[in-house]
C-alpha cells in the first residue's frame, strides 16, 4: 500500500493513519515529526525503533502489530505534547521492552540486566525512563489492579519525564479502549479506571514538563476516559 505524502500524514489523527496506512504510515509519520531533530537524535530513535521491532516482532494487539502502539506513543509525545527530546522518544519506543521481553535484552532474563543493556546502548537516562514505566512482578495474593495503581503512583512521583510517556501510553491503551472488543474489554477497563485520578493529579503538577495547554487537553481526555470506563463497566 502506498503511503500518503508527509503533509497529509502530519495532519491525520494517529488512529486514522493506523487504519488507512498501517505500520508503514506510522513509521513515516514519526519520520516527519523528527525532521527537526539532530542527525544523531534521529539515528538513536531509529536504533530504538529497530530494537523494539525485533523484540515485539511476534506481538499483536487486536488485529495490528504491537509496534503500532509503540509508534503512536512516541508520535503523540512529539506531535500532541510538543516534546522534542530524543531520550524521551527512544524511551517511548522501548517502554514495554523490559516488561515484555527482558530475555531478548539480557541472557538471564532479569529486568535489572535488561535495563543495564538499554543503558549501555542508549544511555542511563533512557534506561531510567523505561524503568519508571516498567511494571515489577506483582505479589501473589494481592489485587493486581491495586498493585498496578500503587506502582504507577509511586514510580511517577519521582520521575516527571516518565509521566509524559505514561500518559501517552495510557491515552493509547485506556482512552482508546472504547474502540476495542472481545472478552478482555471489562478486565482492561477495570485495570485502567483506577489510574484516572492518579494521572489527573500527576499531570497537573507544576514539575510535569508539559505546557498548560497540553495539560488541559490531557485532563479533558482523562475525563472522557473515565466516562468510557464507567460505560464499559456498567451492569448489563
Amino acid at each position: 500500500m502506498e503511503v500518503a505524502p508527509g503533509p497529509l500524514l502530519a495532519a491525520m489523527p494517529l488512529h486514522a493513519i493506523t487504519a488507512t496506512y498501517g505500520e508503514a504510515g506510522l513509521r513515516q509519520r514519526l519520520a516527519v515529526e523528527m525532521q527537526s531533530f539532530l542527525d544523531n537524535e534521529r539515528c538513536s530513535a531509529g536504533q530504538a525503533l529497530t530494537l523494539a521491532s525485533r523484540l515485539h516482532a511476534d506481538d499483536r494487539r487486536q488485529r495490528e502489530p504491537y509496534v503500532n502502539h509503540l509508534l503512536r506513543v512516541a508520535i503523540r509525545i512529539i506531535s500532541h505534547y510538543g516534546i522534542h527530546d530524543a531520550d524521551v522518544v527512544c524511551a517511548a519506543l522501548l517502554h514495554d521492552a523490559v516488561e515484555d521481553h527482558a530475555g531478548g535484552l539480557a541472557a538471564d532474563g532479569s529486568q535489572q540486566a535488561a535495563l543495564a543493556a538499554l543503558a549501555a546502548e542508549f544511555g542511563s537516562r533512557v534506561a531510567d525512563l523505561v524503568a519508571a514505566v516498567t511494571n515489577p512482578q506483582f505479589q501473589p495474593g494481592r489485587d493486581h489492579n491495586e498493585q498496578y495503581r500503587e506502582h504507577v503512583a509511586t514510580s511517577l512521583e519521582r520521575c516527571p519525564w516518565a509521566r509524559v510517556i505514561k500518559i501517552s501510553d495510557f491515552t493509547d491503551n485506556g482512552a482508546g479502549l472504547i474502540h476495542y472488543s472481545g472478552p478482555n474489554l471489562s478486565r482492561l477497563a477495570a485495570r485502567y479506571a483506577p489510574l484516572v485520578p492518579v494521572l489527573r493529579e500527576l499531570i497537573a503538577r507544576p514539575d510535569t514538563p508539559l505546557s498548560d495547554q497540553v495539560k488541559s487537553r490531557i485532563q479533558e481526555q482523562l475525563d472522557q476516559a473515565a466516562q468510557q470506563f464507567a460505560a464499559i463497566l456498567a451492569p448489563g
